[in-house]
């Protein structure tokens, strides 16, 4: 059964996608970028504090689907600037089990509302 995962303690999609979607004991996350959930203004101006933020509304989606950062199997960081890897690095440390995901990171031109930092991951049940 494929259920969309939907909570206000994380923004609001800003597009037609669901904050994730979860089949079975798997769960796919959208992107997350660092807006405030019930605000929806953008939190952080450096890569660092953005990215704590992205981690708390992945966390939020995670919690509202069942699942916690310890069920994560792969994430992808996008990053504007590549320069920012080792702060965004020390953030997402910190919220993540042993051993971490898998994980790819990326430069890109330009993320949804200018921030410097997006999210996105897969979770398992086990």
């Amino acid at each position: 059964m494929r259920q969309a995962i939907q909570t206000v303690a994380a923004p609001a999609a800003i597009g037609p996608y669901s904050q994730a979607i979860c089949v079975g004991d798997t769960l796919w996350m959208s992107g997350q970028i660092a807006l405030h959930p019930t605000e929806m203004v953008l939190v952080g101006e450096t890569a660092a504090e953005q990215a704590e933020q992205v981690l708390k509304n992945l966390g939020a989606v995670l919690e509202a689907a069942g699942f916690g950062f310890g069920d994560l199997v792969q994430c992808t960081i996008y990053l504007i600037d590549m320069d920012d890897f080792a702060e965004v690095n020390a953030v997402y440390d910190r919220y993540m089990p042993t051993p971490p995901p898998a994980r790819a990171t990326v430069e890109v031109s330009r993320l949804p509302r200018d921030v410097r930092v997006e999210i996105g991951a897969i979770a398992q049940r086990v």
